[in-house]
């Protein structure tokens, strides 16, 4: 698993979420997970989830952290676990980063990430004819968002530390994960 921060801020749209996205478009190829800060404005054209479409749902914040995990030769079950993965990671994470939230839990709900009715993040997995890709981002503040949320910045937390810690913790997993299935026997 490789993993890069970009430095260049630039907008989520749902257009990034495509196979090779992550080396043609940053040269980094194989599975990986990349990450950077934008705004997010995802129009009906580029909406994955149908449960957002059918709900005419709007998706969009003017600043959030943005990740694109991408996996090779996986079906969109593992594609799924891998994004529910990331979420309980990264829930753990900030829970145990911040310091605001003492007596207060923050609670992962399917790949969703809340504080009682704050919704801190957004995320979708899906697959293409080569890969599984997972878009999971979270917003680093509440400016421009159509539902109540909590943010990075109400957690006291900076962006790009949180992005490089929650890649190197997936990284590792994704990696421990591959070494697991090849150190098993077949069974008869």
């Amino acid at each position: 698993m490789k993993t890069l921060f970009i430095e260049k801020k630039f907008p989520y749209d749902g257009t990034q979420l495509h196979s090779l996205f992550a080396y043609l478009d940053h040269k980094v190829l194989g599975p990986s997970i990349v990450s950077w800060q934008g705004a997010c404005s995802i129009s009906f054209d580029h909406m994955v989830d149908g449960e957002d479409l059918l709900e005419q749902a709007e998706i969009k914040g003017d600043e959030m952290l943005h990740f694109i995990i991408e996996v090779f030769d996986r079906d969109l079950f593992s594609g799924v676990a891998l994004q529910r993965l990331f979420a309980s990671i990264a829930r753990d994470y900030l829970q145990a980063a911040s310091s605001v939230l003492a007596g207060k839990s923050l609670v992962r709900d399917g790949d969703d990430i809340y504080l009682d009715d704050r919704k801190l993040s957004i995320s979708i997995a899906t697959k293409s004819p080569v890969s599984v890709m997972v878009h999971f981002a979270m917003n680093i503040t509440n400016d421009g968002t159509p539902v109540k949320t909590l943010s990075l910045q109400d957690l006291k937390l900076d962006p790009r530390k949180v992005s490089e810690d929650l890649m190197a913790k997936f990284k590792k997993e994704y990696d421990s994960i591959v070494v697991a299935t090849q150190k098993v026997r077949p069974v008869s």
